[in-house]
């Protein structure tokens, strides 16, 4: 709706930007490189960010940047995964029906990425989103599967990307001591700063195709106070405030307006 008083050709803080037009500020382009690093030498890594602070876009990213005729991605997001059914998922994404048992299927996943690793030539990468959900039972099966030939090599990558409690109340603690020892790379998404906000909703406009300038420097300001950084409710409070800007006509959006959008028109977005 507003699109069009604001001279843009799309919607500026959509969920479904091409990924190529995402911000990336110097964080996101460390822990991306350090995944691709992962993808190449079969290890284990772990991603934890806050809810709204970039791991969706951190997927899209890696999965774009992953040459598709070097390597196979697998993806995986269950709450309630079991080793029965993690193996069952990886192997119908390979096009294979898993067996009855548990060993008989984790055996049939190694024997298939020693295939597609030997005739191939492609690597596997797994990634289990949602991480922080999962179990102890689960988290254990990912030592033994990678436990690979006498622990000699991995049979593949594996990424476990979660919400922050993922390693702060499970994988610190001692009783996770012998996964932990396996992790061989650990990445953390922080919230952005306030330069990196300004940078984000200058991005997010750009790919609009706005040619001038809407938001004040004082209505950063408050956006960032708003959001603490979060690039998700950046998007949710830019959103509301163009449209109350478009709906009283104008076209410069100060730190007043920024304001009464989150206290008038955000009560929902806070008790979600």
């Amino acid at each position: 709706m507003y699109e069009s008083f604001f001279g843009m050709s799309h919607t500026p803080f959509a969920r479904d930007l091409p990924t190529e037009c995402l911000f990336e500020n110097p964080v996101m382009k460390d822990v991306l490189g350090r995944l691709l690093y992962v993808a190449d030498k079969k290890l284990f890594a772990v991603v934890t960010a806050d809810p709204g602070c970039g791991k969706s876009t951190l997927l899209r990213k890696f999965n774009d940047r992953l040459p598709k005729d070097e390597y196979i991605l697998l993806y995986l997001s269950d709450s309630k995964l079991t080793p029965k059914w993690f193996y069952k998922g990886l192997l119908e994404q390979l096009g294979m029906e898993s067996g009855f048992y548990r060993g008989d299927s984790k055996r049939q996943l190694q024997k298939a990425i020693e295939i597609i690793q030997g005739v191939q030539k492609k690597r596997v990468v797994c990634v289990l989103d949602e991480a922080h959900l999962l179990d102890k039972e689960m988290l254990e099966e990912f030592r033994f599967l990678l436990n690979y030939r006498f622990d000699s090599e991995s049979p593949m990558a594996l990424v476990l990307v979660g919400q922050t409690e993922l390693w702060n109340n499970k994988l610190k603690l001692q009783r996770y001591a012998a996964i932990r020892q396996r992790i061989d790379m650990y990445c953390t998404l922080p919230p952005l700063d306030r330069a990196d906000c300004e940078r984000y909703i200058q991005t997010h406009l750009g790919y609009a195709g706005c040619r001038q300038d809407i938001f004040t420097d004082t209505a950063i300001d408050r956006v960032f106070q708003i959001s603490t950084g979060i690039p998700r409710m950046i998007n949710r409070v830019c959103d509301k405030s163009l449209m109350y800007a478009y709906q009283n006509q104008k076209r410069l959006i100060d730190d007043h307006m920024v304001s009464y959008v989150a206290e008038h028109e955000m009560l929902a977005a806070k008790n979600e």
